[in-house]
């Protein structure tokens, strides 16, 4: 990696570490709703006249469909659950469990027919991750530290975060990444509106603090636009599969936010599942060649999903 792309790499690492701690600032003064709405469209507005310039909406719209679905999954869903759960759980337990994505997204495409999911140090990590999930709810669950629902969400979100790149890698692969994104906002802001419209005039007449205000803003600026923006550089620089291992920087970031600015506890279920939760994420994200048993030989394999995922 060269000192530009590692530059990017903790830039864009701490950007998407951080969103835990401020959703978690934004909620107390608005609601699920009103955070999602707030945070696409000054993303949206952010990121339009760059894709504009690039030429990048064009294609996009050309797609919408797909562009569509891959918005659902990937935001209206992911983040209102994320936003939603954080009423219940801690940041920093949020942050671990979107961790689950690269395992999750291993096992789906090994469902579709990639055999790379199944070597076996992916196989290997694909059990290590869920042992650490199945280790954090359990312990912490059976103490009644946490809820299973909120962690559901959680998980529900990762699921989303898997799912919406496999579809824009089938799907969108020609379509610019810009594009895509900012097209996506839009489209979550248009299916915000109206619930958004129901609660913001209320909640802010009711006079939030400074540092609601100051999340539901960096929400939109930093952690949705500016994070895309240093994405996308990122990825130029050190490829579409090496990016996605700024997942382990993001949970380091949204751990000590959340223990060092908002008290949050380190349970004994987060002491045992995190570090086999990011084991286990780190072996079955790695790009492998195709497993072949019989043969025992390495098929080079095709294609890399190079869109992000972030809270």
């Amino acid at each position: 990696m060269s000192a530009r792309g590692f530059v990017y790499f903790l830039i864009t690492g701490i950007i998407w570490g951080t969103p835990y701690f401020f959703i978690a600032l934004a909620i107390e003064s608005f609601s699920t709703p009103s955070i999602v709405w707030i945070r696409v469209t000054i993303g949206a507005l952010v990121l339009l006249p760059i894709a504009l310039a690039r030429g990048a909406l064009r294609p996009a719209l050309k797609a919408w469909p797909f562009v569509l679905a891959f918005a659902a999954i990937e935001m209206v869903g992911p983040w209102a659950l994320i936003t939603e759960a954080e009423r219940s759980v801690s940041s920093s337990l949020a942050g671990l469990l979107i961790t689950t994505v690269p395992f999750i997204a291993a096992f789906i495409i090994g469902l579709l027919g990639d055999r790379s999911a199944w070597h076996p140090m992916t196989v290997l990590g694909l059990v290590l991750g869920f042992s650490g999930v199945v280790a954090l709810v359990g312990i912490d669950a059976f103490s009644g530290r946490i809820a299973l629902l909120p962690v559901l969400m959680l998980l529900g979100a990762a699921t989303g975060y898997a799912v919406a790149p496999i579809i824009a890698d089938r799907k969108l692969h020609d379509v610019p990444t810009l594009g895509v994104i900012t097209l996506s906002m839009m489209m979550v802001s248009a299916v915000y509106a109206i619930p958004a419209a129901l609660n913001l005039p209320g909640e802010i007449a009711a006079g939030p603090p400074p540092n609601a205000l100051v999340a539901v803003s960096y929400l939109g600026v930093v952690a949705s636009a500016l994070g895309f923006i240093f994405f996308f550089q990122l990825i130029k620089e050190v490829g579409p599969g090496r990016s996605t291992l700024i997942v382990y920087v993001n949970v380091v970031v949204a751990i000590l936010l959340g223990v060092v600015f908002l008290n949050e506890p380190l349970t004994p279920g987060f002491l045992v599942g995190f570090p086999l939760v990011v084991l286990g994420s780190f072996l079955a994200s790695q790009r492998r060649g195709v497993y072949v048993k019989k043969r025992d030989r390495l098929k080079e394999p095709t294609g890399e999903i190079g869109l992000p995922m972030h809270p």
